[in-house]
């Protein structure tokens, strides 16, 4: 039993180091975030299905911008300044309109609480406060220093 731990844990060592180092922080961090919120309401929200419904769905949107970010600071710098800045900006009101129609429909259907969705992907920049912890927590996990 103890060896088939050592190498199911050394597997996820390997997946979790092949993925970006930035990425996989910003992750850890909107997943505690989220965990916390969910913490949070479930003291203080009486409908909790549509709490947790709302806050997971913009959980997973945060996940979606922030691999969309990525993606598009990546493609930036191989351009030049001028072309660079188009494309960051590009790619953050991409983002943000794309957002702004789920929030429409969301609030048109009264499927999710827009809110609560809105607050969920706002966990996206809460997660730059969590970065320096998070980073600490993977260079313990990976046996790294600076």
């Amino acid at each position: 039993m103890s060896t088939a731990w050592q190498k199911g844990s050394m597997k996820m060592m390997t997946v979790l180091k092949k993925i970006n180092r930035t990425l996989l922080e910003m992750w850890t961090g909107i997943l505690f975030v989220g965990i916390l919120c969910q913490a949070v309401g479930a003291c203080l929200v009486e409908d909790q299905l549509l709490y947790a419904a709302s806050l997971w769905f913009g959980i997973l949107l945060a996940v979606a911008g922030s691999i969309h970010m990525y993606r598009t600071l990546d493609r930036a710098l191989d351009l030049d300044e001028k072309s660079s800045s188009k494309m960051i900006f590009g790619g953050y009101m991409t983002r943000y309109v794309i957002l702004l129609v789920i929030l429409g429909i969301i609030m048109v259907t009264g499927i999710l609480n827009p809110l609560v969705v809105f607050m969920a992907y706002m966990s996206l920049k809460v997660t730059a406060f969590l970065q320096p912890f998070t980073h600490k927590f993977y260079n313990m996990i990976f046996h790294e220093t600076e």
